[in-house]
């Protein structure tokens, strides 16, 4: 099932819409505004942005392409791909669309059937883009980077919150990595689901594995991260098979090759807040986080510890 967002005034443009995605399952959500679409996507997992006019007017195509240019600037809506759809555009309109970061404009001249083509190969290559996490579908490392260099820039307090699952690799050597798999979306999907009913300005990305980041106002930290944590903990054990569950352990192989039991997976979130421009640089941040991280995966349970100590 693809998800959809559309901006398509005009009757052209809705019916170009319908052409290029009748072949498939799709579902298709409206936006007015910069605003909405954030919201869409922070509800959905979105596959394409479509933005379509027939208008003439210069101040409307304007309008258009500055839209154009606050998706593609904006971190989180940045990664998904966007077609633009005029009838019949100018060469200045064209030229003007891919600088403002369209990665499609299609027009009358464009068969339907090429175009359909050319959207799922777009689609395709967003899947297979290296900074989205393909599990979660999350922005990743160079993207997580790029957001904590900005908030850093802005000079304003912000936690960066690093999330990990403790003893991850014994459920999945257990289970098997399709059942990991699923265990690393039920995180992504808890950790993003929270941090957007919360706090919509709010940063959620998947640096790997069962490594997630999230960044947030610092005053928020206690409310976000202490439901994270709660909802986590109900959920995961139903990722459980009964008899494991009502045992409360698994038995598997540890790094020596011994057996050892392991208990229901917890989950530990390190936070560091950016306190009156404390750091520099994104380096400062993460070697302070790793440090914290081993710390607050020693304590028992799912757990969230904010650093209390001066950078270093």
């Amino acid at each position: 099932m693809l998800h959809v967002a559309s901006h398509a005034t005009g009757a052209k443009a809705e019916y170009y819409l319908s052409r290029i995605l009748e072949d498939k399952k799709v579902s298709v959500h409206r936006f007015n505004c910069i605003e909405e679409l954030l919201i869409l996507a922070q509800r959905f997992t979105l596959d394409l942005v479509f933005i379509g006019t027939g208008a003439s007017e210069r101040d409307e195509l304007l309008k258009i392409l500055d839209m154009i240019r606050r998706v593609k600037n904006h971190t989180y809506l940045a990664i998904i791909p966007t077609i633009l759809y005029h009838p019949q555009p100018d060469d200045n309109t064209l030229t003007a669309a891919y600088e403002n970061g369209a990665e499609e404009f299609f027009s009358e001249s464009m068969p339907p059937h090429i175009a359909r083509v050319k959207t799922a190969m777009l689609v395709q290559r967003a899947v297979r883009d290296l900074s989205v996490n393909p599990s979660s579908r999350l922005p990743g490392p160079s993207i997580i980077e790029r957001e904590i260099e900005r908030q850093i820039e802005l000079g304003q307090e912000f936690a960066v919150c690093y999330a990990d699952l403790d003893n991850f690799k014994a459920f999945n050597d257990y289970y098997g990595y399709y059942y990991g798999d699923r265990v690393i979306q039920l995180a992504a999907r808890i950790i993003k689901d929270v941090v957007f009913d919360l706090c919509r300005e709010g940063f959620v990305g998947h640096i790997g594995g069962d490594d997630f980041i999230f960044i947030i106002p610092a005053d928020m930290v206690p409310k976000i991260c202490e439901n994270i944590i709660r909802t986590f903990d109900t959920l995961i054990r139903y990722r459980y098979h009964d008899d494991d569950r009502q045992r409360g352990y698994i038995v598997t192989a540890n790094r020596r090759g011994q057996e050892e039991e392991y208990g229901v997976l917890t989950l530990s979130i390190a936070v560091v807040v950016n306190r009156g421009k404390m750091f520099q640089h994104v380096g400062e941040m993460s070697h302070m986080l790793a440090d914290l991280k081993k710390y607050t995966k020693s304590l028992d349970g799912s757990n969230y510890v904010i650093e209390r100590r001066k950078k270093y």
